[in-house]
């Protein structure tokens, strides 16, 4: 638990974390957005963490749908209200959430190098927020 006036960690995996900073280092001198979702932590078998914690662990990668998205103005690429944060970066270097950002609960920025010292977290408010890396892979998931 939390004390009073003071906000959990955001969770992410470390896989997800250093895909988005390859794909940041990808595009750069160009800016990435990327939606990304969670997956409960309760799903996970070795975290010690409470079952409803929120895990960064999936993304969608930007380009996807985008051949119909840019003919009909549907994003495909991303499934609608099922993300929770977003990761933008920032190649000019300002490892903070700039105004034209596509904000969400949870932004996620990073700046060159591209490196994990060099990716931060904020609410939607702009309020810096703990990030703490796990080194655990997501569950298993399966198609019904």
């Amino acid at each position: 638990m939390t004390a009073p006036g003071t906000t959990d960690p955001i969770y992410a995996t470390a896989g997800l974390i250093d895909v988005l900073l390859e794909q940041a280092a990808e595009r750069a001198p160009d800016p990435v957005t990327i939606s990304l979702s969670v997956t409960a932590a309760g799903d996970f078998s070795a975290l010690d963490l409470p079952p409803e914690t929120p895990v960064f662990t999936h993304l969608y990668l930007p380009d996807a749908g985008s051949s119909i998205n840019f003919v009909f103005g549907v994003d495909l690429g991303t499934p609608a209200g099922q993300t929770q944060g977003r990761f933008v970066s920032h190649p000019e270097g300002r490892l903070e959430p700039a105004q034209s950002d596509d904000f969400h609960a949870v932004v996620f920025v990073a700046v060159p190098p591209w490196d994990r010292d060099s990716i931060a977290v904020f609410d939607r408010d702009s309020s810096p927020r703990e990030l703490q890396v796990l080194d655990v892979e997501p569950p298993e998931e399966h198609l019904d």
